[in-house]
């Protein structure tokens, strides 16, 4: 009997995961405990083992794309085995449960689109764009269509811009009317052969309808092609009476980049407009010895505008994503300290004394910070929207800078820790944080969090709180100052410290309370080992 493996979820903050590789190929036997793949969740890329025993018979989710969680990743069962069934079944409402391939399932609601049938969808013509308004119609249902017409002009929240279609054939539908607005990605228009029944498609709902994907425009070539010499032909493009070429918005475009003058070439479009197949096809002519000299105005820029688009790993999105929830939820103060750092200096000289033994500023800073926690609960606390929980026990987040991004391993019971204990765990842990092999257990369940910018050479920052915790500390580095000691004015080592904290737990004066305990405890260091 065959089983449906779902996109699982391998940390507790996961929505979506990129299947990084496959392990197994369809058709390969698949033991209890093997692994099928390679999975970049928001964390980390883990490995996923099969619970089941069979040979792979379907791959849902190819290597590199990504899915949501509880979406069809893959299909074990006995060798041969019909799985068509299988493949309509709606995956999300029973995970991981075997379902006979032979019994009736529930297709998913899915419009069916006829073979040339193109859906438009409102499109997003700037970065910012949310919603558009329709300011008129260029084609009316029943128009023939060419590839490169115009068919509206869409009001943007940055301008009115000429929308061309993409597709040729009849507009057999109008989604949107003049003057009326809609969100992008919502219906637009519908185009294909004359006389086709569209009545199914507009009685499916808004989601089951998938737009028809438009060509992306093209990248300019980074080097010129040899040309033949071949006689030049004077093109004639269309020109409006007041002297502006007709071209369409995206030929425009294209011609800026490629740096093409829009004039010397000839339209295809309706009425004779420039539209993006023509400047594409465009070939600048070139002369022979013999033919006679052309007198034509080149721009040659400058410079050159590169770019290069980076997909947004899973990580990444999820920490904008987290963050940005907690920047603009929780009501952030932050409250700033000095700390005299010449006491820990020593204290840290004296302690690396000791054979085989090595501690860094930062396990001096965790540990008095864990210590500090214990006697403050409040600053321990977490926000939930219905209640305020005060941790008793102390776990301690410490921020690692790895390739994608941050991940927070966690160190449990820090207060409990020694030194060393904490240098080795905290060293441990960002090692497999870079080589993306810790687990989503090791980072869960922080209760408070040290970020730690002063290794490179930052002397103050502040941090984003890590919800639902309540607080997060920015350690900048020690710093050699002037500073005045019983009334004179020496050399001294300074560290500062920022406490960011959310209002909604933590007042100002217990912020400054902790902070004053955690004086305490890094200027006389001792106290952390008695």
């Amino acid at each position: 009997m065959a089983t449906i493996i779902n996109m699982p979820r391998l940390s507790d903050t996961m929505e979506e995961g990129t299947v990084a590789t496959w392990l197994k190929n369809v058709g390969d036997k698949v033991v209890e405990g093997d692994i099928l793949a390679e999975i970049e969740t928001d964390k980390a890329t883990m490995e996923f083992e099969s619970f089941h025993d069979g040979t792979l018979l379907h791959i849902g989710v190819d290597a590199g794309e990504t899915a949501p969680v509880d979406v069809l990743l893959a299909i074990i069962g006995d060798e041969g085995e019909d799985i068509t069934a299988l493949l309509n079944v709606d995956t999300t409402a029973a995970p991981q449960e075997e379902v006979s391939a032979n019994e009736p399932t529930e297709t998913q609601e899915v419009a069916s689109i006829p073979e040339g049938l193109e859906i438009i969808n409102m499109p997003r013509l700037s970065d910012t764009m949310e919603e558009g308004t329709v300011a008129s119609w260029l084609k009316q249902v029943g128009d023939a269509v060419e590839e490169g017409d115009i068919l509206a002009e869409i009001e943007t929240d940055k301008a009115t811009m000429e929308f061309e279609s993409f597709f040729s054939g009849t507009l057999l539908h109008i989604g949107i009317g003049v003057g009326e607005t809609a969100a992008v990605d919502t219906l637009l228009a519908i185009i294909g052969p004359e006389g086709t029944d569209i009545a199914p498609i507009l009685a499916a709902p808004p989601t089951a309808i998938k737009a028809t994907e438009t060509p992306a425009t093209s990248e300019p070539p980074s080097t010129v092609p040899t040309q033949e010499v071949t006689p030049i032909e004077e093109p004639t493009p269309v020109v409006t009476t007041t002297g502006r070429v007709m071209a369409s918005p995206l030929a425009k475009k294209i011609a800026a980049d490629r740096g093409i003058d829009i004039s010397l070439v000839t339209g295809t479009g309706e009425s004779g407009r420039i539209v993006k197949r023509d400047v594409e096809q465009f070939t600048p002519a070139v002369t022979t010895a013999t033919a006679a000299p052309v007198q034509a105005a080149v721009f040659v820029p400058a410079g050159q505008e590169k770019q290069e688009e980076i997909p947004n790993s899973q990580m990444r999105k999820t920490i904008a994503k987290r963050l940005g929830a907690s920047k603009f939820s929780a009501p952030h103060y932050y409250l700033s300290v000095e700390f005299d750092m010449d006491p820990a200096i020593e204290f840290r000289k004296q302690y690396n004394s000791i054979p085989d033994t090595k501690i860094s500023f930062n396990d001096i800073v965790v540990k008095a910070v864990a210590l500090s926690l214990k006697a403050h609960p409040q600053v321990n606390s977490q926000w939930f929207d219905d209640k305020m929980v005060l941790n008793h026990h102390v776990h301690v987040g410490v921020a690692v800078a790895v390739e994608d991004g941050l991940v927070v391993p966690v160190l449990k019971f820090a207060n409990e820790m020694a030194l060393p204990q904490i240098g080795s765990q905290v060293r441990d842990f960002a090692g497999r944080a870079r080589s993306k092999k810790l687990t989503p257990q090791e980072m869960d369940g922080s209760t408070f969090t040290v970020s730690n910018l002063g290794m490179f050479g930052i002397n103050e920052f502040t941090s984003i709180i890590n919800q639902p915790n309540s607080a997060i500390l920015s350690v900048g580095a020690i710093v050699q100052k002037p500073v005045v000691k019983a009334g004179e004015i020496v050399v001294g080592n300074t560290m500062k410290l920022t406490l960011a904290c959310d209002h909604r737990t933590v007042d100002g004066a217990t912020g400054a309370q902790f902070l004053q305990t955690l004086k305490e405890f890094i200027e006389n260091p001792i106290r952390l080992v008695v």
